[in-house]
């Protein structure tokens, strides 16, 4: 779902990090349906499961493709720590896509939360161009980062109408996650796959140089080979990565299922106060730690009481009529 980890993961491999990006995906689809064949073994998966329209999973397959597509082009761009701050107008689509699709209606208090989440993007992207900023990358990558988001919130929504819609289709159960997980997963690489003509116009890739730059991808994922240079850290960093994110994914579809899409996302922004401070560190692999300046951190100060904002429940005390 979100890319805090993407400049630890696959945004320091330089000019193959498409290549890596995809790669990644491929090892995530043969994961999800091997843990989906041993519960399905297990009983915990059954054949209705399995024989519900395959329609949504595509279309939520596309949703992930573009906004990894998207995702992996301006993460490779933006320094570390402006991803996790972007990463803030997830919740905004989704608060505007839950409402159109889903009906929800919000509170004052949520709405305000969702202006001051929207005003700290707005504020760190014009923080000027000192060392660390996102205009240092250019407001194109910052925009397109910001779409890459719309696109998951998009995909975590429909996710919800699946888990919604399968609840009535199984007749009160529900479809196991490792379901939406595998199928959504194989549909999002095939779209991947399709998207690389294009996709290697964006990273100025030859065409006829594709299968070349897929090629070296992989030897940089292992760190084989003579493409060794800012391949550091491979194979162990991405594959720690490819954990990571796999289990914090399983887990927020987890809450998804069990509560809603916009409450996932607020649970999943606790990281983001600790990812800004993190990217500023001389950590391993990150290279130069990034320079906030103080625009960066005013703007991640409102989004941080944005979602404080966002989750406060007014206490209402009723008043006891007095006795006469």
């Amino acid at each position: 779902m979100f890319k805090n980890g993407m400049k630890v993961g696959v945004g320091g491999y330089g000019n193959v990090v498409m290549s890596v990006g995809v790669e990644k995906k491929e090892r995530y689809v043969i994961v999800y349906f091997s843990i989906l064949y041993v519960r399905y073994q297990a009983g915990k998966v059954t054949d209705e499961m399995l024989s519900l329209p395959k329609t949504p999973f595509l279309v939520v397959g596309l949703l992930e493709a573009l906004g990894a597509a998207s995702g992996m082009a301006a993460g490779a761009m933006l320094s570390g720590a402006a991803i996790p701050v972007l990463s803030q107008s997830f919740l905004v689509w989704q608060l505007i896509l839950s409402f159109i699709f889903l009906g929800r209606r919000y509170s004052l208090n949520q709405l305000l939360g969702c202006f001051l989440v929207a005003i700290g993007v707005v504020i760190t992207v014009a923080s000027g161009s000192s060392a660390g900023s996102l205009m240092e990358a250019g407001v194109f990558w910052s925009f397109l980062m910001i779409i890459s988001f719309f696109f998951q919130a998009a995909d975590t929504v429909l996710k919800e109408i699946i888990f919604l819609d399968s609840a009535q289709r199984l007749k009160g159960g529900t479809v196991d996650l490792f379901v939406v997980n595998s199928y959504g997963s194989a549909f999002q690489a095939v779209f991947i796959c399709l998207f690389l003509p294009f996709l290697s116009k964006l990273w100025g890739v030859p065409f006829h140089g594709l299968a070349n730059y897929l090629k070296d991808g992989a030897a940089c994922f292992l760190n084989l080979g003579t493409l060794t240079n800012g391949c550091s850290g491979a194979p162990l960093l991405p594959l720690l990565f490819i954990f990571v994110n796999m289990g914090f994914n399983i887990s927020l579809l987890h809450l998804l299922k069990i509560s809603s899409a916009v409450v996932s996302c607020l649970v999943s922004t606790f990281s983001v106060p600790i990812s800004v401070f993190l990217f500023t560190l001389p950590l391993p692999y990150l290279g130069v730690a990034s320079r906030l300046p103080s625009g960066f951190v005013s703007g991640a100060c409102i989004l941080v009481v944005g979602m404080l904002v966002y989750a406060w429940r007014p206490t209402f005390i009723p008043q006891t009529k007095s006795l006469a």
